[in-house]
């Protein structure tokens, strides 16, 4: 617990004490009761104690209480002092005797004994003493909450010290911390780019790091147009690093204290930041950003400015055409009455990290994490622990892909300027789903020319989009991909044949390495409208393997999971009715070649009896088995065994 909280209530004791009716039959004064001389020391207690003369507020309220023994507010004062002087002893035998003459007296004096219990680290007692003092009528909900919120955390911190989390935080070192103060880290969705503020002198700017060979470089200012001579902070990146945004103040034409600005990369290049707009920003302070790994929701922190008591946690997130929505606040799972702050979303998309002194800590701002449940709602606050909070005021963390590593700022000893930032490794309780990701680029498969192309990722499960997007100019996208989850990617662009992957999580349960792959779509042909002249050799057609159509073991039998991609060839079929295509089966080499055989053709007629059903006319439809004769991956390994149990298609006109 912090002094300055008792030293505040010291003067706040000054200017109210003992002005209400005695409600106890024990004998004791008060400054109406007591005689005019003991009246007169505590007036001039009073007055000194005001003018921060402790000893002579000591001396002349000890005087009172010789002429009016049980003189309450004199014994009050006293208190008060001792505690604000760090003499506990005597002053819990003072609050002690004066809850004993008159516990009915006035109640904030068991709110101000309950503080001086904490800070003597007797949580127990104090919770006591707190829960005593809510019992009485309360004029104040601001000290009703405060005492509930120390009720909280005189219990979470009995328990949690003993029960303390592992943590080694480790200095990240010269390349990255200075002299100046370094805060507010942010790491790319590969782990090789480390991007924080430096505040060096009055001026914040953005600093990069990149790493090599396991280990950070020099860091280096990000440069304009992002850093100006104005001061820049607080910044989050989207999961692909083309998008970044920020904190701005005090510029001119903006539509508060703070706002949130963005830049876009664009051919290398970062563009001329923007602010986000009067949706995002309003007439108070917005800062702390936080962008979700699929780029569609924003996280950030609202209030009326930097030392608001009472900040809030909001979100807003992106319509089908890509603006942002009126943001809201987040709820009371996260936030409470006090203030709520510093907001990262992990790419797993389910745990969010944020700063609060309104739950139960460790008795300055904690760091706190909350997880969605699947109802969409946020999950209970959950404090990350002692020794990673203290009895200090903590700073916003960050986590990286793998759930395992953890970033943050500190001022403690040993550091190389103000504020270092450090990393730590996260204890198994306070670890997000590991996620990993694909990175792909899409091109033209047979002029290798880069497309700009339509993403779909689906929870194959459910069928649930997970994600809509595109590709960027240079035809190149990132993912997320938390695990615990089977997932369904569709690439299409029109005038193409779509292209489907299959990322197998839902049993994994530690991070992956990263899918990178070479998507080339294959272009629709084109009927000539003139007849050929001269009569050559057709290119044999490419096929497009369905690598969402899963079947029951040594069944025919389509699992539900198969219908989103067997939509998707149906929606093709119909947006081209002239299109006729063949259907293949394919499959391992476990078992006969005759039953094996067998298998494939009706798998691929299970597909054709689907689209029939789909309106599709059988006309356009052939199908081919061709069991276990053109294997595309070694069948020695599962994964190559389940690569050759295929579904595919190839346009026949």
């Amino acid at each position: 617990m912090k002094l300055s909280r008792i030293g505040l209530l010291f003067f706040g004791i000054i200017l109210c004490i003992g002005f209400t009716k005695p409600l106890s039959a024990q004998k004791y004064y008060t400054i109406k009761t007591a005689p005019s001389k003991a009246v007169d020391f505590f007036k001039n207690a009073r007055k000194a104690a005001y003018n921060n003369d402790r000893e002579t507020a000591k001396k002349e309220a000890k005087k009172a209480l010789k002429s009016a023994p049980g003189f309450i507010e004199a014994l009050y004062l006293i208190a008060d002092i001792q505690v604000v002087e760090k003499d506990y002893e005597n002053a819990n035998q003072n609050f002690e005797k004066i809850l004993q003459l008159a516990p009915d007296y006035k109640p904030k004096v068991m709110f101000t004994y309950g503080i001086a219990l904490l800070e003597q680290k007797k949580y127990t007692k104090a919770a006591e003493i707190l829960e005593r003092f809510l019992t009485y009528p309360q004029k104040s909900d601001r000290t009703v909450n405060r005492a509930k919120k120390l009720i909280g955390d005189a219990k979470f911190i009995e328990t949690a010290l003993k029960n303390p989390v592992p943590f080694n935080p480790v200095n990240l070192g010269p390349e990255i911390n200075s002299n100046w103060s370094e805060y507010w880290p942010s790491i790319s969705i590969d782990g090789e780019a480390f991007i924080f503020t430096r505040q060096s002198g009055n001026n914040e700017d953005f600093f990069v790091s990149k790493k090599e060979e396991e280990n950070w470089q020099k860091a280096y200012n990000i440069g304009a147009p992002i850093n100006t001579p104005q001061n820049e902070g607080a910044q989050t990146v989207s999961a692909d690093g083309r998008f970044f945004a920020y904190t701005v103040c005090n510029r001119p034409g903006d539509f508060g204290k703070c706002d949130l600005y963005y830049s876009e990369m664009k051919n290398n290049k970062w563009t001329t930041p923007k602010n986000m707009g009067a949706t995002i920003n309003s007439a108070q302070w917005e800062s702390q950003p936080s962008l979700s790994a699929d780029g569609n929701t924003l996280f950030f922190t609202r209030g009326t400015d930097n030392r608001d008591k009472n900040k809030d946690i909001w979100f807003s997130t992106r319509s089908a055409n890509g603006d942002w929505v009126e943001p809201q606040k987040l709820g009371e799972s996260i936030n409470t009455v006090f203030s709520d702050e510093g907001p990262f979303i992990h790419p797993d998309g389910q745990t969010l990290y944020f700063i609060s002194n309104g739950h139960p800590g460790m008795g300055g701002s904690d760091v706190y994490l909350s997880r969605k449940q699947e109802d969409g709602s946020w999950g209970k606050a959950q404090n990350l622990g002692y020794p990673i909070n203290t009895e200090k005021d903590e700073y916003s963390i960050i986590v990286g892909l793998n759930g395992e590593l953890a970033y943050f700022s500190s001022d403690r000893e040993g550091g190389f300027g103000r504020l270092d930032i450090y990393s730590f490794e996260m204890h198994e309780e306070g670890r997000p789903k590991p996620v990993t990701y694909v990175e792909a680029k899409v091109f033209d498969v047979e002029t290798k020319e880069v497309l700009e192309a339509n993403l779909e990722l689906n929870i194959l499960e459910s069928g649930k989009v997970h994600l809509n997007g595109k590709t960027d100019a240079e035809g190149m996208f990132l993912v997320c991909l938390p695990s615990g989850v089977d997932y369904a990617l569709n690439v299409s662009k029109e005038g193409y044949l779509f292209h489907s992957e299959n990322f197998a999580l839902k049993e994994i349960h530690s991070l992956t390495k990263p899918f990178q792959l070479e998507i080339g779509l294959i272009k629709i042909p084109v009927k000539e409208s003139k007849p050929e002249v001269t009569i050559t050799e057709k290119p044999k057609p490419r096929p497009v393997i369905l690598r969402n159509v899963f079947f029951e073991t040594g069944s025919a039998s389509l699992k539900p999971a198969s219908i989103t991609e067997l939509n998707k060839l149906r929606d093709l079929l119909n947006n081209h009715s002239n299109m006729a295509i063949q259907l293949n089966g394919h499959t391992d080499n476990v078992g006969s070649e005759t039953d094996n055989l067998n298998l494939s053709q009706r798998r691929a007629d299970a597909v054709k009896n689907f689209l029939i059903k789909e309106g599709i006319n059988g006309n356009r439809l052939k199908t081919k088995g061709f069991g276990e004769t053109q294997p595309i991956d070694s069948n020695e390994t599962k994964q190559g065994r389940a690569s050759n149990r295929r579904t595919e298609f190839i346009i026949l006109n």
